[in-house]
């Protein structure tokens, strides 16, 4: 068994887990984490790395995952998708992909964090054509046994040398002339670099 937590538009090490043959439970019921890949994700834009954040509505205590409400108090979606054009637009599969994508950056609005995330998954996990055995948390348990738990190693503020059975591997990125290769960003580099032949470097 694997254990993950939600994430907005994981990285490459997130599918990695995904792509294992073990059941997964992804967590909804612990408390919030900031400056995670919960509500953030990291692409390669033209000025190199650059971090993705959903905002949520503010409050005062500490929420459970599950229910972390979407702030619209600005217009993010448009902020995200201008972004992602900007860094992946001479990609060679952005074009091909754009369309499945577009839509939860100008039609869709979820009220809920988690809701975002599921969505997004299932768009990558079925350009993957990946089915992986994963259900959701239904109480938070701080330990499960013979688990493998990832829901708090696979983050931005930890390195990928945390994880041994992870080994991220080099493919080609936009911008890499001008800052080298950037290992372990959201699944959507790889996707629009790499098409369908993402798979071979998960």
């Amino acid at each position: 068994m694997i254990l993950l937590s939600s994430a907005y538009l994981g990285p490459v090490q997130y599918y990695s887990k995904l792509k294992n043959n073990s059941p997964i439970i992804i967590e909804h019921y612990e408390h919030f984490q900031k400056q995670t890949y919960r509500s953030r994700c990291e692409i390669y834009s033209p000025n190199g790395l650059q971090t993705l954040s959903v905002p949520l509505v503010k409050r005062n205590h500490q929420r459970v995952m599950k229910d972390m409400k979407i702030s619209y108090d600005y217009d993010w979606q448009t902020l995200h998708w201008r972004s992602l054009e900007s860094s992946y637009r001479r990609s060679p599969f952005f074009e091909y992909y754009e369309d499945d994508f577009n839509p939860y950056y100008h039609d869709k609005k979820y009220e809920y964090l988690i809701d975002l995330n599921e969505a997004l998954l299932q768009v990558v996990l079925s350009q993957f054509t990946m089915k992986p055995d994963y259900s959701f948390s239904t109480s938070y348990q701080t330990e499960y046994a013979g688990a493998e738990d990832y829901r708090n190693s696979i983050t931005p503020k930890k390195t990928d040398e945390q994880d041994a059975a992870f080994q991220p591997i080099i493919y080609s990125q936009v911008f890499e002339t001008r800052h080298g290769f950037i290992p372990n960003l959201s699944i959507l580099d790889l996707l629009f670099n790499q098409g369908p032949r993402a798979m071979d470097y998960i």
